[in-house]
C-alpha cells in the first residue's frame, strides 16, 4: 500500500573535475528503485525549475519522495539563470525543455540530455552556430515524461539520428533506464558517454577536461 511521504533529497551530482566522490550521486541506483510511480527523480538545469518542483512537491495532494540531483557548478554558471516571469503565477515545472535555438525543420540530429552537461552542449551549439542539431533536456527522469517525448519526436520530422548524451560512464547514469523507454517509440537511440569504468570519475582535472571536450565533440560530430 502506498503511503504519503514528503521526503526531499538534494544530492550533489555533476562532473566537474573533482574526482569520483564529488561527481556521482548514483542516478542509476535511484532509477532502479523506481516503479509504480513511487518517487520522483529530477535533474534540473534552471533556477525556476528547481523552484517549481519544490512548489509542486508542497502542493501535491499525495506526496512522494523527491530526489533532486544538483550540480555545484550551476550555482555560479552565467547561463544558468531564470527570468522573474519564470517564477510567477501561471508558470509550472517543466518536465522536458525543448531547444529554442535550432531550426526544427532543419534538424537532422537530436541530443537528449539531463543536468549540467546541457550547458557544455549549448556552448558548442551556439559558438559554432549549429542550427541542424537540437538539444532537448529531460528535467524529470522518473516518472518518465512519455507524452512530452512523443511530442518532441513529432516536432522534428526530418531528424534521422537520436542520441542520449551523459557525462557518466556508459555503465552508469540514466542511459539504461532511458533506453528501455525510448525504444518504445520505434526509433533507435545512440549513446554518447564516457567509456565504461569501475570508477564514477577520474581524479585529475586535466584528464577530466580532455574527457569532457571529447564527449561534446562526439555528440556533435559522430
Amino acid at each position: 500500500m502506498a503511503r504519503i511521504h514528503g521526503l526531499v533529497l538534494l544530492l550533489p551530482h555533476g562532473y566537474e573535475g573533482q574526482g569520483a566522490e564529488h561527481s556521482s550521486a548514483r542516478i542509476e541506483r535511484f532509477l532502479t528503485l523506481c516503479a509504480g510511480n513511487n518517487m520522483q527523480i529530477i535533474n534540473c538545469t534552471t533556477p525556476a525549475n528547481i523552484f517549481h518542483i519544490l512548489l509542486r512537491q508542497m502542493a501535491f495532494p499525495f506526496r512522494k519522495p523527491l530526489v533532486i540531483f544538483t550540480p555545484k557548478s550551476l550555482l555560479r554558471h552565467p547561463l544558468c539563470v531564470s527570468q522573474l516571469d519564470d517564477f510567477l503565477e501561471g508558470t509550472r515545472f517543466r518536465e522536458v525543455i525543448d531547444d529554442d535555438f535550432a531550426e526544427a525543420k532543419a534538424v537532422r540530429k537530436v541530443l537528449f540530455c539531463s543536468g549540467k552537461v546541457y550547458y557544455d552542449l549549448l556552448e558548442r551549439q551556439q559558438t559554432k552556430d549549429v542550427k541542424d542539431i537540437a538539444i532537448v533536456r529531460l528535467e524529470q527522469l522518473y516518472p518518465f515524461p512519455e507524452k512530452q517525448l512523443y511530442a518532441i519526436i513529432k516536432r522534428y520530422p526530418n531528424a534521422g539520428q537520436w542520441c542520449w548524451v551523459q557525462e557518466e560512464p556508459e555503465n552508469m547514469g540514466a542511459w539504461g533506464f532511458v533506453l528501455r523507454t525510448f525504444t518504445q517509440t520505434g526509433n533507435r537511440l545512440e549513446l554518447v558517454a564516457r567509456e565504461a569504468d569501475s570508477s564514477p570519475a577520474v581524479g585529475l582535472p586535466q584528464l577530466h577536461a580532455v574527457q569532457q571536450e571529447n564527449l561534446v565533440h562526439r555528440a556533435f560530430d559522430q
